[in-house]
């Protein structure tokens, strides 16, 4: 989508950081790497201006206060969170761990620590 507030052809897209975190994830968990590869692929090329661009998309997508999401990586294998300033299409990394991991933080108020 172009945004006609700029007056020349940029493309607006989601900006997620950081991809270092998922890339640290990976490397120890390395069946989540292609899912994530996709996650990402597919965030980075996205136009989502507001939650319902996500849920059309992912519609096992939880929402949570303060703008956060909860995506379901490898079938439920994993939990990513991430909030997101949906006027300036950033995405910021909150967590990333296990279904098991996920279970024992408060998904509206961790946030990522390696």
């Amino acid at each position: 989508m172009l945004d006609p507030n700029l007056g020349s052809p940029y493309a607006i897209t989601v900006n997620v950081i950081a991809v270092r975190t998922l890339r640290e994830f990976w490397t120890s968990h390395a069946d989540a790497e292609g899912p994530l590869r996709a996650w990402y692929a597919e965030a980075e090329a996205a136009d989502w201006s507001k939650p319902q661009d996500i849920k059309d998309r992912f519609p096992s997508a939880d929402f949570i206060g303060d703008d956060r999401v909860v995506f379901n990586i490898k079938g439920n294998t994993y939990r990513l969170i991430v909030a997101v300033h949906y006027p300036t299409r950033v995405m910021f990394i909150k967590f990333m761990g296990t279904h098991a991991e996920y279970d024992k933080v408060d998904a509206a108020t961790v946030s990522y620590k390696r």
